[in-house]
């Protein structure tokens, strides 16, 4: 069946388009974009109570007056889990909950057991994904077997099996010659590197942000410098090398500083953060509550400044969930002992328009670093509205208010920090190669 987005203001960083328009998809392509477009476009499957899109009022044209449509959501750092911890997340109950924020895209992380070191898991991964994923999955291999920092995996072959990018994401590659040598080989064959900054001397049995908070509640602290230092290192050997460098996750001043005067400089460097990094600080620990302890971790107010002002300026190209399921068993547990990480697939976009809503970016802007900046880091062809373009769109309303239950989320796990927050903005529909895989209520 075709679709046709009615009235809706279009936003479009790739094309720079923000106005009133319809988008008609056939198939899975977007094949006409502009103002009025008529219904007789409209091609009905037959007979239309057959269609797995019929229970769309208007038998495929969707009213979108009041909201805003924009390219699919492509989240660059996620973790799927699967091979491995299917009791944290699978690739389907983690796409599904990518659709029920608004995600299109989820590129998954190498931390899987086994790890995504060879090509049977790269392909054991996308086999999985055509199966039961709602939406696209791009897998990143290792940059080293076993995640161990100790011989670089198979890039070529990883690469050939579909992996988009390397990383050893959820550990560093501590071997500063190891490392060079994955960024050389990484350009050789044309692929970024996503890089796990934090110098694991300095963290040691740190458990959150070293600072005034973890002396009060006698937790083990983690400086600045632990990630501060690595993003460092690795800008110097991306400038050693010549190869493209991707920073995961920033969460310090020092470490935006140093991405933007790397850029400045002309080096091949872009950077991600998180929402969590631009919402909370590490005040929100005070609680001992196991869903504030990620990696890095919360950092102090000046920080979250640092990381807001770091995506107005462009220093931070794009916004990722790090979506880090983790089950009771790994979180019900004291603080020093709980695992890292939280959900993030289903709070990143509401998180990212508070800033809009806060005036710190425009609309388009944040659209972008969800959309086609992300994309582009990767050299995928994602996060545009064009004629000929795959038919992934997402659906926002901005007005949408509602409070946070975490025990209504698609994903098989509950380790959000925001359970209870007060939200505005929420995809209401999200479509995958022009199959509607999400609606709201």
């Amino acid at each position: 069946m075709s679709l046709l987005f009615r009235n809706a203001r279009v936003i479009d960083p790739a094309n720079e388009i923000d106005g009133r328009m319809d988008v008609l998809v056939e198939g899975d392509k977007i094949v006409e974009i502009g103002p009025a477009i008529p219904e007789s476009r409209i091609k009905l499957s037959s007979p239309a109570t057959d269609s797995k899109d019929s229970f769309l009022p208007g038998g495929g044209i969707i009213d979108c007056a009041g909201k805003i449509l924009v390219p699919g959501l492509f989240d660059l750092h996620c973790h799927l889990r699967e091979p491995g911890f299917e009791y944290k997340e699978t690739i389907e109950s983690g796409s599904r909950a990518g659709a029920a924020g608004g995600f299109t895209s989820l590129v998954c992380m190498a931390n899987t057991f086994p790890v995504n070191d060879c090509r049977a898991v790269t392909e054991y991964i996308l086999r999985q994904a055509r199966e039961r994923a709602c939406t696209h999955v791009f897998p990143v291999g290792a940059v080293t077997k076993g995640l161990k920092g100790e011989s670089l995996a198979e890039m070529a072959e990883l690469k050939d099996a579909g992996a988009v990018a390397f990383s050893d994401d959820g550990k560093p590659v501590m071997n500063t010659s190891l490392f060079r040598r994955a960024l050389e080989y990484a350009r050789g064959i044309g692929m970024a590197i996503i890089s796990h900054c934090e110098d694991l001397n300095l963290t040691g049995q740190g458990v959150m942000n070293e600072g005034f908070v973890s002396t009060t509640l006698g937790l083990r602290g983690i400086p600045n410098a632990a990630e501060e230092i690595m993003v460092l290192r690795d800008i110097a050997l991306a400038e050693l090398t010549g190869a493209s460098l991707h920073v995961a996750h920033v969460s310090t001043a020092g470490s935006v500083r140093a991405v933007r005067e790397a850029k400045r400089r002309g080096i091949k460097v872009t950077a991600e953060t998180a929402p969590h990094y631009f919402s909370l600080t590490d005040e929100a620990v005070l609680g001992f509550d196991p869903n504030t302890k990620m990696n890095p971790p919360l950092r102090k107010a000046e920080d979250v400044l640092a990381v807001i002002e770091g995506l107005k300026d462009g220093t931070l190209d794009a916004i990722a969930t790090d979506h880090a399921p983790q089950s009771a068993v790994e979180k019900d547990v004291e603080f020093d002992y709980a695992a890292n990480g939280i959900i993030g697939l289903e709070t990143a976009l509401p998180l990212t328009l508070k800033l809009v809503h806060d005036g710190h970016l425009t609309l388009m802007e944040a659209i972008a670093k969800l959309t086609v900046h992300p994309a582009r880091i990767l050299g995928l062809e994602k996060g545009k509205l064009k004629v000929g373009a795959d038919a992934d769109i997402t659906l926002i309303d901005l007005e949408r208010e509602y409070t946070v239950e975490v025990g209504q989320f698609k994903s098989r796990s509950r380790n959000s920090p925001f359970q209870g927050w007060k939200l505005k903005g929420a995809a209401v529909m999200t479509v995958v190669s022009g199959k509607v895989v999400f609606r709201a209520a």
